[in-house]
């Protein structure tokens, strides 16, 4: 006892079971990828309940509440924009806790921000923490490492939270 859990997607599950919580998902850049790292853990039906994958910017502000004027502003590569993305997921499909999941997979440039500009964002009860990621790699290596760090940061805000 005592010991934390091991990280990655069962750890997060583990951490989340523990207290209660319930987990969602919102991608753009990852497509599924992060809802299905989840699914692939054994007995992930207990915690997780479900993704929405949001790759265009009208379905972030339909679907997830994003403010239309702040993509307007800064595009969708931006804190706010996954912090919105998050909280929309936790109303969108009744969870405690949703990681977002929005930015460049590449291989070139979008809305001014190079390839491996990642923003993660994951809601909790207690709020929301975002993170910035500049990654290299190709894109299948921009989205496996941006799975594995918001693993992490769920992981983390879990058992800081």
């Amino acid at each position: 006892m005592g010991a934390d859990p091991p990280p990655g997607a069962g750890g997060l599950l583990e951490s989340l079971a523990a207290r209660g919580w319930s987990l969602g998902t919102a991608e753009s850049l990852t497509g599924g990828l992060l809802a299905a790292t989840l699914v692939a853990v054994p007995g992930a039906s207990r915690v997780f309940h479900g993704s929405v994958v949001a790759y265009d910017p009208g379905l972030k502000i339909e679907v997830l509440g994003v403010e239309a004027d702040l993509v307007d502003r800064v595009g969708t590569v931006h804190r706010e924009v996954a912090s919105q993305m998050a909280l929309g997921a936790c109303r969108v499909l009744g969870v405690d806790v949703a990681i977002a999941t929005t930015g460049v997979a590449g291989p070139g440039p979008s809305e001014g921000h190079p390839a491996g500009t990642v923003w993660l964002a994951c809601a909790t009860p207690t709020g929301v923490t975002a993170r910035l990621l500049a990654l290299t790699g190709d894109r299948a290596r921009v989205r496996g490492a941006a799975v594995e760090a918001a693993l992490d940061l769920g992981h983390e805000v879990t058992l800081s939270g």
